[in-house]
């Protein structure tokens, strides 16, 4: 299956994984939800983990940084960038470079985030694209779909009050 915006990617279930729900929210409050660091940091991670910092510079090539701490002090410091930006349906961001699409040097993923108007409401689409069959089980044993679905349920609170 191909992205809409992006067809270089397709979805390969032996590497990838994948959210697709539908919420009762415009594209539009996702999008500022998902692009305005003061509201991300507010959903981004499931609870109790938090999202403590937020640098992005929402263009391709742009840094996207976020700094998640966990309930006992751990902390994750993620860098990557922006690949793709379609206003109100796609962002693509990678760990795999850094802004200005320097190399970092580790890759964990490639996230894609498609917002598809559905009623008045969106189909939200969130995959995460790894290396490897590995990568892919790791995520998945780290809690990727209940993660990433409370992260959307938190993201879906949010953005109905906007």
């Amino acid at each position: 299956r191909l992205m809409t915006d992006l067809p270089a990617f397709s979805f390969d279930p032996a590497l990838d994984l994948e959210l697709d729900r539908v919420v009762e929210v415009s594209p539009r409050l996702l999008w500022r939800a998902w692009t305005e660091p003061k509201l991300l940091m507010q959903w981004f991670c499931p609870l109790p983990w938090k999202t403590t910092e937020c640098e992005m510079d929402v263009r391709p090539g742009g840094k996207f940084r976020t700094v998640m701490q966990g309930p006992n002090g751990e902390r994750h410091d993620n860098t990557g960038c922006f690949l793709a930006v379609v206003p109100e349906k796609l962002l693509v961001t990678t760990d795999a470079l850094g802004p200005g699409w320097r190399p970092t040097g580790s890759a964990f993923m490639t996230a894609a985030v498609e917002f598809q108007p559905q009623g008045s409401g969106t189909r939200y689409i969130a995959r995460a694209f790894h290396k490897d069959d590995a990568t892919r089980k790791q995520h998945e044993e780290m809690g990727f779909h209940q993660g990433w679905g409370t992260a959307l349920e938190q993201l879906v609170a949010l953005a109905k009050g906007l």
